[in-house]
């Protein structure tokens, strides 16, 4: 597994030092569970952004966010989405969804 050095300010160290005992692991294994984590919020993120633009369509949208297009479906109720999308956008994701 590769290595990563980062610099991290006293009071961030602190509380990563807290968290990994609070879950009695090391901090490097804190540490990639706290990247996992936060890497995919910030996909859903980019994801919802681009999405109620209208940059993107809904599949385009759940493969930023690096999900299935069911839980993207799932994330757009919980977040009380909207479309942006045309009638054009939205035959072609049926035809996509009825290919899958």
């Amino acid at each position: 597994m590769p290595s990563i050095s980062a610099r991290i300010p006293d009071d961030e160290r602190d509380e990563l030092e807290e968290v990994a005992a609070l879950l009695e692991e090391d901090r490097s294994t804190t540490i990639r569970k706290a990247l996992d984590k936060g890497l995919k919020q910030l996909r859903v993120r980019v994801a919802v952004e681009r999405y109620q633009t209208g940059e993107i369509s809904v599949n385009e949208a759940a493969r930023v966010a690096g999900v299935p297009l069911a839980e993207w479906l799932e994330i757009c109720r919980e977040r009380n989405l909207t479309t942006q999308l045309s009638a054009a956008d939205l035959e072609d994701d049926a035809e996509t969804a009825l290919d899958l």
